[in-house]
Order: C-alpha cells, then structure tokens, then sequence
C-alpha cells in the first residue's frame, strides 16, 4: 500500500512529464501503470485524492510467511532460491518479510555474487554516464555491477526525483533549403538511375535465357517467365525491386518459382502427340490425335489435347479460299484515257465525271451515281437505280 504522499507525488510527477506513465514510474520506481492512471482519474474527478482505504486482506497467510523465511535461512539466505524452490511469493514481498525478520542483515542475496557497496564518488560518475548516454542504461548498469532500477535511484539520490531522466538531444542545424533540394535530386536521380540498370538486366536475361525477341516491353513475358528471370536476377537485386520492376504480383511469383522445379507430367503425351502428328502427314486434328492416343492408353480430355497442341505448335496447315469475286476481266477494249488524270477545269461545264457508288439498305443495295464538275466540285445531276450498269450512267 502507498501512502497519500506517495500517491500525490506519483500524480503531480505524472501531470508535470505530460501525463507519460512509462517516465513517471522510471523516476519513482512505482506503482504500476494501471494504478498511476487510477490515481489521476481519481484526482481528476474529485480534485484530490482519498486520504486512506480499507486495507486488504493479506496475500499469504502467516504460516506461508514463516515457511519461507525458514527456507530462507536454512539455505544460504538466497531469495532466488526461495522463490524457485517454494513458488512464492514475489521478490519485492519476500524482500520486505527478510528485512522485517532480520533486521541485522545489511545486505539480502537475490542470486547474483560480487555485488557490494559502492562508494559516492562511483555512484555520481554512473549518473554522469546515464546523463552522457554513450551507451544504454541497461549496458551502463551492467557496466558497474548493479541493476537498472538502482542506477535511477542514484539519480534520485543526487538530483530529486523530479529531475528528468535524460538530457533531450540537440537537433541539427537545419540545412539550407538550396542544398535540401539538391540532396533531394541527387537521391532522385540514384533511383532513376538503379532502375534503369534493373530494366537492363532484366532484358539481357530475358535475351539469353527465355531467347525472346521482346523488343523492350517486358509486359509481353507470361508470368512463368517472369518467375525465371527474377529467380535468375535474386542474388543481384531484391526480389521486391525486380517484382515491381516486372509488374508480377509476390503470390504469382511464388506460385510459379514452386512450379518450375516440379516436372511436366505431360511429357510423355507431348512426345506421343508429336509422333502420331508427324507420321501421319501432319494432317490430324486435335479429335483424331485424342482418338490416336487413346489406342496408345493414354486417356486425357480434348481440352488438355488441344491446349499441349497449341504449346508444341502442331497446327494442320489449311489453304486459303479464294474470295468470291465477279469480274470475269475486260470484254471490250478499254476507252481512251482523255482525262490523265487531271481532274481540274478552268471554266464550269469543262470538266464532267462520274462513277457509281452502292449503298447497302434493308431493302437491299441501292446505287448512285452522281456527275461531279471538276471547276468547284459541285453535283450538276444524279442517278439512282438497283443496277450497276451503263444505263445508270448515261441517264
């Protein structure tokens, strides 16, 4: 139990740090966090603390108290030693029931040897060093042979417990804005400049390993490929700057660095497939090789014969059709070019042409055909028929 002081110490160190728990119970060694937050809402609330409470009921019962100071003083006044060999009760409890028992003993054994006495001179210069901060405090108290805790009780000792923990840091001179711009440049550029050469790396590889012509798009590659080129790349790059380099999602490339190690268990269809193709004039398709194979036992759908075909490219060559087309070539001799191809007029009513134009309609296809005059490009006369012949443009 703490007394009022104590809790009234604990609350106006708390408000004075900025209502930071963790520095408060550093410089004052107690109470717990809950218990500090406790007491500053009960402050809070009533603008004071209450002045004591019913105490609690003891933990341990006497007897329990009288077999460990037993045990403690029967084997080797270790406190260490007690807690392991009974399981109870805490250190800071069995502390306070030693010191009570036996008064005469300065110093209590808590498992740890070459701990002493240490003197004034010994005690400021390790508060000096916590102050310094050359080096963490938990290194500086192991440095002099004591615990944490007692390294900021000495602090306590020489400088109050409302004095702070550490001295705050002096920030560097800020640099000038002209130089922050180039130092943002400069790394700007370092970027640039590492992805550009993860680029070309990935399209040397890609050229020598996947013996593609890619012609610098690296987004044609499927994603397998893509697996191979940053498993080729890992031990240059990071595999996060070639997956952002290459676009590939960790759980695709995953999937397939996985995959590649595993052998094609299509292998043998393939071979089989290849064979019956070429020895039957390369003329089957994917329902006759799916027929051919099932002779041989191998019985696999017609989806998986026609994608393994698509991979070892065994397509039937077809012949083109030949577009349907009407002309059957010139009957009468061609008319004399008069025109050659000089379709301007320096006058109206010099120049006249003509040609038909078909319209497709619902009702079917409809034809057109205007007279153009070659001096302004106006439409001097139109004829519209369901025909393409000489009389549409002669009318």
């Amino acid at each position: 139990m703490h007394t009022y002081e104590e809790q009234m110490r604990a609350v106006e160190l708390y408000i004075q740090l900025g209502k930071r728990s963790r520095a408060t119970i550093r410089e004052l060694g107690y109470p717990t966090k809950n218990t500090l937050i406790g007491w500053y809402r009960e402050y809070v609330r009533r603008q004071d603390l209450p002045l004591g409470s019913a105490p609690r009921p003891p933990k341990f019962s006497e007897a329990q108290k009288q077999v460990a100071l037993q045990h403690y003083a029967s084997h080797g006044r270790c406190i260490s030693w007690t807690m392991r060999a009974l399981g109870y009760p805490g250190r800071a409890t069995l502390t306070a029931w030693v010191r009570e028992a036996f008064p005469e003993t300065r110093t209590i054994s808590t498992g740890t040897r070459g701990r002493g006495e240490h003197s004034a001179v010994a005690k400021q210069a390790a508060v000096v060093g916590l102050y310094c901060r050359e080096e963490s405090a938990e290194a500086l108290a192991k440095r002099v042979g004591v615990s944490r805790p007692t390294l900021y009780a000495w602090k306590n000792q020489f400088l109050g417990a409302e004095a702070p923990a550490t001295m705050r840091r002096k920030k560097s001179a800020a640099l000038d804005p002209a130089m922050e711009d180039l130092e943002r440049q400069r790394a700007a550029l370092q970027r640039d400049i590492r992805e550009l050469q993860i680029e070309h790396d990935l399209l040397k590889t890609a050229s020598e390993l996947i013996k593609k012509d890619l012609g610098g798009d690296l987004q044609s590659l499927s994603n397998r490929e893509k697996a191979m080129l940053i498993v080729a790349l890992k031990n240059q790059y990071r595999p996060s700057a070639l997956l952002m380099g290459l676009r590939l999602a960790r759980s695709s490339y995953f999937y397939h660095r996985a995959r590649i190690t595993v052998e094609d268990k299509y292998l043998p269809v393939r071979r089989a497939m290849v064979d019956i193709f070429e020895r039957n004039h390369r003329c089957y398709g994917y329902r006759r090789l799916a027929a051919s194979l099932t002779r041989y036992s191998i019985s696999i759908s017609e989806k998986v014969v026609r994608r393994l075909m698509k991979q070892e490219a065994l397509a039937v060559p077809r012949p083109r059709r030949r577009r349907y087309s009407s002309y059957l070539g010139e009957i009468n001799p061609a008319p004399e070019n008069i025109i050659n191809r000089d379709f301007h007029a320096l006058a109206p009513n010099e120049k006249w042409l003509t040609d038909i134009t078909e319209f497709q309609i619902r009702a079917g296809k409809v034809y057109l055909s205007p007279v153009i005059d070659c001096f302004d490009g106006m439409v001097i006369s139109w004829a519209i028929g369901t025909k393409p012949n000489a009389d549409l443009a002669n009318t």
